[in-house]
């Protein structure tokens, strides 16, 4: 089942460049049954890649809505029966509408009125859809919000942002290249699928059968401590729901047993405040405490490869000087990925130096004009 995962991924990844954390961490809420926040401008594939991939879970009920500051809970709870007011009785028709649905993906949800609001904050978190006086089990294991923009304070919006486990900020395709590739629509021609009942298993697979040893524990407690020291407090809660993560993280990876890198994904949780010094803050702080020396210096050399590569695609490589640079940078970024200790037992650092090959070709290609 996890190789259809890995199909699964391998497809999305394929159609959306430039989105693999995103994707990840998508399927990684899926099977922790944990939400999901997208922030990004209008045409950044938000609602895309959600509905791909509920395409690709086969007997999943999938609901999508558009918020507005009009909208009604009719719009995503179903609208009051008729023939239940002939009785005397308010209840909803929640046929085809979020209570009834697996997977959600509500856009602009922080337009969310008030109307709203209390019924969804319930659903979110409980899982549980109140109508008619009698409580209704939802089977809804994830909702996807999106918005253009992080919300402004306010409590009521508070609240509804710290449902979102994992939240994500979706630029526009930044390589030149990749831009391209977008135009141009290739990927996979088969789309890969997973079954309903095969997720199911996954998620229960990954609740009670894989473990978080206490050194993990440990290091969540440290994170806490430094964070707090930081001005940053995320909830207890949170840090409760967290563990789901890691499990998830673990499962997807073919373990029964969560690692300290792990904890990587909660760079993408931990903060509660969407300011961007408080992001970089949680990105540092759980850097440090979830790897070792040699697996911190490798993430390092990574992002300055990716960033490198990045910023390549809106560089005019036809300068001297500038091919110059980049290519010293290069030079230096594998001085230092040759000097790390045990480095062939790092399978990261295969990755890195492909990379670097490609990213040297390129330059190369381009200051020829060939």
């Amino acid at each position: 089942m996890l190789q259809k995962i890995n199909e699964i991924r391998k497809y999305l990844n394929s159609v959306y460049l430039e989105r693999e954390g995103i994707i990840e961490g998508i399927l990684v809420a899926f099977v922790a049954r944990q939400h999901v926040l997208l922030v990004g401008e209008p045409g950044t594939a938000k609602s895309a890649i959600v509905a791909d991939l509920a395409k690709s879970i086969t007997g999943t009920k999938y609901f999508q809505w558009l918020l507005t500051r009009f909208s009604t809970p009719e719009e995503l709870f179903g609208p009051v029966s008729l023939k239940a007011l002939e009785q005397d009785t308010y209840k909803r028709n929640t046929k085809d509408k979020l209570p009834e649905a697996h997977i959600g993906f509500v856009d602009e949800i922080f337009k969310a009125n008030s109307a709203i609001l209390n019924a969804l904050l319930t659903l979110a978190n409980e899982r549980l859809f109140y109508n008619n006086g009698g409580i209704v089990q939802s089977p809804l294991f994830s909702i996807i919000g999106a918005s253009n923009e992080w919300p402004e304070t306010d409590e009521g919006l508070e609240a509804l942002f710290d449902r979102f486990i994992l939240r994500y900020e979706v630029p526009y395709i930044q390589d030149g290249r990749n831009f391209v590739s977008m135009l141009q629509g290739s990927c996979l021609a088969q789309r890969p699928t997973i079954t309903l009942q095969e997720l199911e298993q996954i998620q229960n697979f990954s609740e009670m059968m894989v473990t978080v040893p206490q050194d993990v524990l440990e290091a969540l407690r440290d994170i806490r401590d430094t964070l707090k020291n930081e001005g940053i407090r995320p909830s207890d809660r949170r840090f409760r729901q967290v563990l789901s993560l890691l499990k998830a993280v673990a499962t997807l990876d073919g373990r029964d047993t969560v690692l300290r890198k792990d904890m990587s994904i909660l760079v993408h949780s931990l903060w509660v405040s969407p300011e961007s010094n408080e992001r970089d803050i949680v990105r540092t702080v759980v850097t440090d405490l979830c790897l070792d020396p040699t697996e911190r210096e490798i993430a390092n050399l990574d992002d300055m490869i990716t960033n490198l590569h990045q910023e390549m695609g809106s560089t005019d490589l036809s300068n001297t000087a500038i091919v110059l640079e980049f290519t010293q940078k290069m030079k230096d970024i594998k001085v230092k990925i040759e000097a790390i200790p045990n480095g062939q037992n790092y399978p990261e650092i295969t990755k890195m130096l492909s990379l670097l090959d490609e990213t040297k070709k390129t330059i190369t290609t381009a200051a020829l004009g060939v």
